[in-house]
């Protein structure tokens, strides 16, 4: 059903959900990623064989969390998004933010396969886009989100949904789905166990990354940031305080704040930290458009 190998392992249910007395495909994903991933010693002796076993890591990673979400998170359904460019983004107006549902576990039709889905449409564009865990106890009747996808959702029976992204120094690298074919609030131990077996994905997937000396794709804003936005976030991104910025721009305090939350929006992030990671991973800190010298304080 994914594209890693399938071992099996017993289905350990959740938060109470009841579950037949199945097993589901769990594979170790160490063994996996050893494998399938040539000697370490071939990065240095052929960089393009690096990248291709990196490749094979990472579809061995995201393979089985798809299944282990099933397997260990009581879901009925595990699908795993992968970020990349979209087909016909440019013709419609967007960037490329955006991801591709690559890996499941659980379908019983091949509606949600292969699915492009832009950041911010549906729970896991939505999640793709604030980089943060968001849920759903019913997708259809919900009013939170997008409905692009229904008919594939409805297809599957599904409706509770959880969608965690896989977040790693500001870059998004995936998105896990864990989705049940019932009407059912997530409890705390539902979320914490699929945001564990997403965080032990991640450091996988970095560890891939650093491995073959690919440059992991940052996910950038659907809307562009405004030239006031984009110059209050550079100076930001150099350590300066709110009113030492409103000082040097002209602006007021709550004026410069308003341009942060805005930029932060846009780029999905929390806090300062978060929103510079982003913005340089976007390109959006080009070192010569940085702003220079000291800011004048009244």
């Amino acid at each position: 059903m994914t594209r890693a190998a399938d071992t099996l392992t017993a289905a350990r249910p959740v938060d109470g959900a009841a579950r037949p007395d199945t097993r589901a495909a769990c594979p170790d994903t160490r063994a996996a990623a050893r494998a399938e991933a040539p000697e370490l010693a071939t990065r240095a002796e052929d960089p393009e064989l690096a990248v291709r076993a990196a490749e094979l890591v990472r579809d061995a990673v995201l393979g089985d969390l798809a299944r282990r979400v099933v397997a260990e998170c009581g879901a009925d359904v595990g699908l795993v998004g992968v970020p990349e460019p979209l087909p016909g983004g440019a013709a419609r107006g967007r960037n490329d933010g955006g991801m591709v549902l690559r890996h499941w576990a659980g379908t019983r039709a091949d509606l949600l396969h292969d699915v492009a889905v832009p950041s911010g449409l549906g729970l896991g564009g939505r999640a793709l886009a604030e980089r943060a865990p968001t849920w759903v106890s019913d997708y259809r009747a919900a009013t939170t989100i997008s409905h692009h996808y229904d008919d594939a959702v409805t297809a599957e029976d599904l409706y509770a949904m959880l969608t965690v992204p896989l977040l790693h120094g500001g870059t998004v690298h995936g998105v896990v789905y864990a989705s049940l074919r019932t009407v059912v609030p997530f409890g705390d131990v539902r979320i914490s166990a699929v945001g564990k077996l997403a965080a032990a994905a991640t450091r996988a997937l970095a560890g891939a990354a650093a491995w073959s000396g690919e440059e992991p794709r940052p996910v950038v804003p659907d809307r562009p940031l405004t030239p006031r936005e984009h110059e209050v976030l550079r100076w930001a991104a150099t350590g300066r305080t709110n009113p030492e910025i409103a000082a040097h721009l002209g602006l007021t305090c709550n004026t410069v704040t308003g341009y942060l939350k805005s930029a932060m929006h846009k780029l999905g992030v929390r806090n300062r930290t978060e929103l510079a990671i982003a913005a340089r991973e976007s390109g959006l800190l080009e070192p010569a458009s940085r702003p220079p010298g000291q800011v004048r304080t009244r």
